[in-house]
C-alpha cells in the first residue's frame, strides 16, 4: 500500500531519531573518535549508505545530538518565551534541568565529555554560545531585578554550580542527594527577595 507523504516524514523522523540514539550510546560510552559511520548505522539497524541520508557526516551527527539536547533544556529556561524570567519559571527551570539528569544520563555522559575535548567543543562551540548568551542574558536580568549586587558573579556561579552537580551526580548517582541539592539551589539561587 501507498504511503502518504505524512506516513513518509514520520517515518524519516523515527529513523533519524533512531541514529541519534544509537549514535548517543555510542558516542557516550565508546568516545566520539573511536565510534564509526559504520558502528552507528549498525547499532540503528540501517546501511551505512542511508546513515547519508540523514547526516552529512559524524560531525554533523554530534552536533544534532548536542543542538537537541541543550534545545531541550534551555526551553525551560523561559517556557512561554516572553524574554522575563520569573521565580516560578526559575524553579521551573532548575526542577527539569535535575529530571534531564535523571532521565538522560547518557546525554549529559556525553555533554561533559565534549566540554572537555577541545576539538569536539569546536564543532559545538558556536551553538553552544548562543544557547548561553541567550540563558546568561535572562539571568542577569532576573538577578538584578532580584537586587543581586553581582549579578554576574551570580550567573557564573549558578551555571558553574549545575555542571559541578550534574558531573557528581553522574559519577555517583546512588548516594548523591539529588533532591536536597535541587532544594537547596532553588533556595539559595532562586529566591533572593520577594520580587
Amino acid at each position: 500500500m501507498p504511503r502518504t507523504p505524512e506516513q513518509f516524514k514520520k517515518l524519516r523522523e523515527e529513523k533519524r531519531s533512531r541514529i541519534m540514539d544509537a549514535a548517543l550510546e555510542l558516542f557516550a560510552n565508546e568516545g566520539y573518535h573511536n565510534t564509526s559511520i559504520s558502528k552507528i548505522a549498525g547499532s540503528a539497524d540501517i546501511s551505512k549508505g542511508l546513515m547519508y541520508n540523514y547526516f552529512d557526516s559524524k560531525e554533523d551527527l554530534i552536533t544534532a545530538i548536542f543542538e537537541k539536547g541543550m534545545s531541550t533544556l534551555f526551553e525551560f529556561l523561559d517556557p512561554n518565551k516572553d524574554g522575563v524570567l520569573t521565580t516560578n519559571e526559575f524553579d521551573f527551570f532548575v526542577n527539569r534541568a535535575f529530571d534531564t539528569l535523571i532521565k538522560n544520563p547518557t546525554y549529559w555522559k556525553l555533554y561533559f565529555s565534549i566540554m572537555m575535548q577541545p576539538v569536539i567543543y569546536e564543532m559545538v562551540q558556536e551553538r553552544y554560545q548562543q544557547v548561553i548568551m541567550d540563558s546568561l542574558q535572562l539571568l542577569l536580568e532576573y538577578y538584578e531585578k532580584q537586587g543581586v549586587e553581582d549579578p554576574m558573579a551570580e550567573a557564573m556561579l549558578f551555571g558553574a554550580l549545575m555542571d559541578g552537580i550534574g558531573i557528581n551526580y553522574l559519577l555517583n548517582p546512588e548516594i548523591f542527594p539529588l533532591e536536597k541539592v535541587k532544594e537547596t539551589v532553588i533556595e539559595k539561587f532562586g529566591h533572593k527577595s520577594s520580587a
